[in-house]
């Protein structure tokens, strides 16, 4: 069974008196150990597809399968059970804590993990040092470059071991020398074995992946004849 397993999902929301349908009977597969970029228009529906994979949103209607468990109707809390042990997030605003440590900011998701204060620390440290900002950990948000502060993200990304890890636009606020910095570590990140999901609208950051999604009007481009 494939690790993401999204079968006829719809998502729709209500504007006032018109009806949106965000995600179009959309059907998608993604494979244990998968490096994949989803791209499209804007309004195609890609981050909406990237919120429900992330368990962020449920679907209005079908089935998602995560790892052999169908989240597609689980409640609220069991969501964000969900998302702390098999999801790790990437954003483009890096979405760090500002007055906290670099080490305390990766270190979060091990407080809702129920992790003592010294083996959090410990394993931050470790995941850190393997994003290249060992020596960083007592420095805050605002004392890092733009680069140091994602590679922060993607070291928070990856301290609880997720399933997945998931990229929205890693490299939309920086520089093209950090974006190259960036992405290859994102290439070390999956040839270690993990999966990973990014959306991007640059083609040159789509390359670094191993496989494209594009989406057109809520569904796969390939499901509507397109290629």
């Amino acid at each position: 069974m494939a690790l993401i397993n999204l079968t006829d999902i719809y998502k729709t929301y209500q504007m006032g008196t018109t009806q949106i349908n965000a995600l179009n009977g959309l059907n998608c597969d993604i494979e244990e150990g998968e490096y994949v970029a989803l791209m499209g228009p804007s309004g195609s529906g890609k981050s909406t597809l990237m919120n429900v994979i992330g368990c962020l949103d449920s679907p209005t209607a079908g089935e998602y399968s995560l790892n052999g468990k169908d989240v597609s109707t689980m409640s609220d809390d069991a969501l964000a059970q969900v998302r702390n042990i098999e999801i790790g997030f990437v954003f483009q605003s890096f979405n760090l804590l500002p007055r906290t440590s670099a080490l305390e900011n990766v270190a979060l998701p091990l407080v809702y993990a129920g992790v003592g204060k010294k083996e959090r620390l410990e394993r931050a440290q470790v995941v850190l040092e393997k994003v290249g900002l060992g020596d960083r950990g007592d420095h805050k948000p605002n004392e890092l470059s733009g680069g140091q502060r994602q590679r922060v993200a993607i070291a928070r990304a990856l301290i609880n071991n997720p399933s997945i890890v998931l990229a929205d636009e890693p490299t939309g606020n920086l520089d093209s020398k950090s974006s190259y910095e960036i992405m290859q570590l994102f290439d070390e990140i999956h040839a270690e074995g993990n999966t990973v999901v990014m959306v991007t609208h640059e083609e040159d950051i789509a390359e670094y992946a191993k496989r494209t999604i594009r989406m057109i009007d809520g569904k796969l481009a390939t499901q509507l004849g397109v290629t």
